[in-house]
């Protein structure tokens, strides 16, 4: 049997792709001057899109804090418009906060009607600029709107920032776009945080030219906040901190169009020096998922073949077998008990097929269900499919995908070979949603799908790296989704939390 030594020191380097040190949240803001008036009726609709390409790969576009260009007109001459892009360094909290305002006795704007307002939220930047946080509907003529309640990041709202000041507009709506000013208040996320807990805050909404004109004048209205409410977003990191286990399931596709695995031009050949395309995916992967699992032991398995000895008298493939040959504990230890296992089932398998993998993505996807019973982070799903060919089951993996979707899974798939995988491409989701037959769309997007032949001649890192990248925000949508916390958090979680 093969050493396996040279395969794990080539995916050593893989440790720690979940999460690095070394990157950092940015927010960009973007401002341009002085475009172009291209429509006839009605003043531009502007949108930018931001790319930076160096020798072909493209890479972060933050390098400096505040950048400003000329925009170029065809042909690349510089005109007089201009776009600015500053870029501001966010916090770790991913924190949401609700918030419900109202407000009373406003100023009356209209001849024939009550004042429509609405209100608008603007944080304060570190370059004295303001940003627009949230702007809220319009109450119809009604000095006394009461808003709809409404979510929004603590990033967005003031960067981790608690002592960040915080511009308050109330204006009363017109149709024609010019709307009238009623008064403003300044607050940080501090003070408004005071509203927690069934308390109120409210500030007086004050109009500067009538204060400085009038000596009564006293304000132009009250605006209350009526709740401040903090909706924790736990990150992937205080999940698995919190004892979440990542339960790692193998899938091998043992379908005839890989080749004999005796024949040197087989995706299955086993080389006495080198792994084949199947075990360089499996340990780049699976490396960097069992340091995530307690007990280290895998379930693996195979689809597309007949299993001994029940081939021989002709019983149709098998499309979720136990690459152990042992149904009642499929478990490997370690990925290098699966690649064992790998090795010692191949030669006793009748490849055959067709591809279908709907058959072991319901049954990962079993497991999972049994996960939902429990309000823990106890155990999250992660199925790997590794095919050389076209899905001939298109239909029901899209419905076993759309119910996993509910599940705490994930499936990452990897193309092994030059087949068509634009199949898989489709299931990725990436170009669009995925739904089943009946037209019902995921609930998440939960599959990742790769083709080895990109990574070829890359480390197994950057396989890895690329294969797990969607993992992490997965995990966490799900259980921040169903509103479920790490199990245990102690002093980890305490650092995370907002001071009151």
């Amino acid at each position: 049997m093969q050493k396996m030594s040279n395969i794990y020191e080539s995916a050593a380097n893989t440790l720690g792709i979940f999460s690095s040190p070394c990157l950092t949240k940015v927010e960009l803001r973007v401002a341009c001057k002085g475009i172009s008036d291209r429509d006839a009726l009605s003043k531009p609709d502007p949108c930018v899109i931001l790319k930076m390409q160096s020798h072909g790969q493209w890479f972060e576009i933050v390098s400096q804090r505040k950048l400003s260009k000329s925009l170029l007109k065809h042909g690349n001459t510089a005109g007089k418009s201009s776009i600015t892009v500053i870029a501001e360094e966010l916090s770790g909290n991913d924190d949401y906060v609700e918030l419900s305002f109202s407000a009373r006795k406003l100023d009356d704007k209209d001849f024939f009607s009550k004042s429509d307002p609405f209100l608008e939220i603007f944080r304060m930047n570190d370059d004295a600029t303001q940003q627009l946080v949230h702007r809220t509907e319009v109450v119809m003529n009604n000095l006394n709107p009461a808003w709809k309640s409404f979510k929004v990041s603590v990033n967005s709202l003031c960067s981790g920032d608690e002592d960040r000041r915080l511009k308050c507009i109330v204006w009363d709506w017109d149709s024609n776009g010019k709307h009238d000013f009623i008064g403003e208040f300044s607050s940080t996320f501090k003070e408004m945080r005071g509203a927690m807990e069934g308390r109120q805050v409210q500030w007086e909404c004050i109009n500067p030219k009538y204060r400085a004109k009038k000596k009564s004048y006293k304000n132009s209205g009250i605006v209350i906040l009526n709740q401040c409410k903090i909706h924790k977003m736990h990150s992937f990191l205080d999940y698995i901190m919190g004892g979440c286990q990542i339960q790692f399931t193998v899938a091998i596709d043992f379908t005839a169009s890989n080749g004999d695995p005796r024949n040197s031009c087989s995706l299955h050949y086993i080389h006495p020096y080198q792994p084949n395309e199947y075990l360089k995916a499996l340990v780049a992967v699976g490396e960097i998922c069992q340091d995530y699992d307690s007990d280290k032991m895998f379930p693996a398995f195979g689809f597309g073949a007949r299993i001994p000895p029940e081939y021989k008298v002709g019983v149709q493939v098998s499309h979720d077998f136990a690459i152990n040959f042992n149904e009642d504990n499929p478990e490997c230890a370690g990925i290098q008990g699966v690649v064992e296992a790998y090795q010692s089932c191949l030669p006793k398998l009748q490849l055959y097929g067709p591809t279908n993998i709907a058959p072991i993505i319901q049954k990962v996807a079993q497991s999972a269900s049994e996960e939902t019973n429990t309000k823990e982070a106890s155990q999250y799903f992660i199925l790997l499919i590794l095919t050389d060919g076209v899905i001939t089951d298109m239909a029901d993996t899209r419905e076993a995908i759309v119910h996993a979707s509910h599940l705490p899974m994930s499936v990452i798939i990897v193309g092994i070979g030059n087949a068509d995988f634009s199949d898989m491409q489709m299931l990725d989701g990436d170009d669009g949603i995925l739904r089943s037959p009946k037209g019902e769309p995921v609930l998440r997007d939960i599959v990742q799908f790769v083709p080895f032949r990109n990574f070829k001649h890359a480390s197994p890192a950057a396989l890895a790296k690329s294969v797990l990248a969607e993992v992490p925000n997965q995990v966490v949508d799900y259980y921040n989704g169903k509103g479920i916390k790490p199990k245990c958090m102690s002093e980890y979680e305490s650092s995370r939390t907002l001071a009151p």
